[in-house]
């Protein structure tokens, strides 16, 4: 059964920022998107999750229906205030954070700011050094500058994420058809920011994620897919052995979109861990 999402809408640092909200459960789920993600991509994830949540799904500055923003605030800093102002405004003291990549990089962050508003974290394949070196930060280094700025047509557009994202489902596809385009003038043009964002993730220097792990204090799932190019074994290693409150699951077939190319054991990965949180 496909729950139903509400669409609304909050002010922070002069930008209208955009969010999603399901259900209305006794815990509260705050869901954050990867760099070029938006709210609806974590649809299935809601659906299996059920009604003992309450889901808040963050349009990121730049993405989705949210505010674009200068290209100097695409970084770890804002996005976090952002996170900060969006939890203040929802009266949210604590809560379940989940995020891929960009968005798991903000969680890890905010929690390590306020420790003692998160209760539970699922991190999707990014970890300390993701962003900064490896075949996956150069992948997308190289997706930045090559990505054009539209389409001459739906299908161009199409034939983009099939060529891209080989391993997407095609739910997963016709959700990112949906949500990462509009269609301008006759052209297909990308919803967020490709321009802004591809300049900040080229020239501003990704934030060194060690401390926030190290930080980490609440039962936290690090979810890697088998295939990634983004997240090497040795760091999820290395995560793990630093860390009392980090447990990790690798899901094969699955690229450094595991949400996306393999959801229901992604979304079966999260209910098991969330029913083992909830009832310790």
């Amino acid at each position: 059964m496909t729950m139903s999402s509400s669409s609304h809408f909050f002010t922070s640092d002069g930008l209208n920022l955009h969010y999603l909200q399901w259900g209305s459960g006794k815990v509260p789920v705050v869901m954050l998107h990867g760099l070029r993600g938006f709210a609806q991509t974590w649809q299935d994830l809601v659906d299996a999750m059920g009604n003992e949540f309450t889901f808040f799904a963050l349009d990121q500055r730049g993405r989705g229906d949210s505010d674009w923003g200068p290209t100097e605030d695409y970084k770890a800093d804002t996005y976090v205030q952002d996170l900060a102002r969006f939890v203040d405004h929802l009266g949210l003291e604590r809560f379940v954070l989940i995020g891929h990549s960009l968005g798991g990089q903000n969680a890890a962050e905010f929690a390590r700011l306020y420790p003692e508003r998160v209760m539970a974290m699922v991190i999707e394949d990014i970890g300390p050094g993701s962003s900064k070196q490896g075949e996956g930060a150069e992948r997308i280094r190289r997706e930045m500058r090559n990505t054009p700025l539209s389409f001459d047509s739906w299908q161009a557009a199409k034939d983009f994420w099939t060529h891209s994202r080989p391993n997407l489902t095609e739910r997963a596809l016709q959700a990112r058809l949906t949500y990462s385009f509009r269609e301008v003038d006759g052209k297909v043009t990308w919803k967020h920011d490709q321009q802004g964002i591809a300049e900040a993730r080229l020239t501003i220097e990704p934030m060194d994620l060690w401390p926030a792990f190290r930080a980490i204090s609440c039962p936290t799932l690090l979810i890697k897919g088998g295939d990634s190019d983004f997240l090497p074994s040795q760091t999820v290693a290395d995560i793990t052995a630093s860390s009392d409150f980090v447990q990790a699951i690798q899901i094969d077939h699955a690229s450094h979109y595991v949400h996306d190319d393999q959801p229901e054991k992604f979304n079966e990965a999260v209910v098991c861990f969330m029913q083992a949180v909830l009832t310790d």
